[in-house]
């Protein structure tokens, strides 16, 4: 159960009944499924409607980007929310995830995606890019760096950077605020959080 107890529908002005509305929509086409708390982490932002309302467009921007391979992005996304631990994140990445065509084997190799053959190198290359991020102090080498630039457009670098930071952000906001999973994987296999300090 959540730290706090968000703002429902009811309760909720006619804008922010308004975006539950198109964030549940959204939520259900990405995730193939509507669960029953698939919006809490928004309804807890509802405390903060000046936020909400900022936080939404910053999403529907983020939804619009299209200059990384949806499965890459995805892959970047769960792999930053297993560094983080964020159940909820966990949860509905690894069913975007599915929806992008990764098996069981995938989400279950996250951890050991140096090493699985499941990967190839730009799926590698773009995990090892989420790890960077995602560890306290961020660090990104040159090199790691260098190897993504000769793949990725200079957009396709932003938008990947500002994906995976973005759910460094999603994470932290869930793990604060103890978001536990919402049921979108709900009977299916699930991305491993990981303990601190592995990648």
């Amino acid at each position: 159960m959540a730290r706090i107890d968000g703002v429902p529908g009811a309760r909720a002005g006619v804008g922010t009944r308004i975006l539950y509305f198109f964030s549940r929509r959204g939520l259900s086409r990405a995730a193939g499924r509507s669960p029953a708390r698939m919006l809490e982490p928004l309804e807890i932002y509802a405390h903060a409607p000046g936020l909400l309302r900022a936080y939404a467009r910053l999403e529907q921007a983020t939804a619009r980007m299209d200059a990384v391979e949806p499965r890459l992005m995805a892959l970047a996304t769960v792999k930053a929310s297993t560094l983080v631990s964020c159940e909820y994140c966990i949860d509905l990445g690894s069913q975007i995830l599915r929806a992008h065509g990764l098996t069981d084997e995938e989400l279950l190799a996250l951890p050991e995606f140096r090493t699985s053959p499941v990967f190839d190198a730009m799926d590698r290359l773009v995990m090892e890019y989420a790890v960077g991020m995602s560890s306290t102090p961020a660090r990104v080498s040159d090199e790691l760096y260098a190897e993504l630039a000769a793949r990725l457009t200079s957009r396709a670098l932003v938008e990947l950077t500002h994906q995976i930071a973005l759910e460094n952000m999603r994470g932290r906001y869930g793990v604060a605020f103890d978001l536990e999973a919402a049921g979108f994987s709900e009977g299916a296999v699930c991305a491993i959080p990981l303990p601190p300090g592995q990648s």
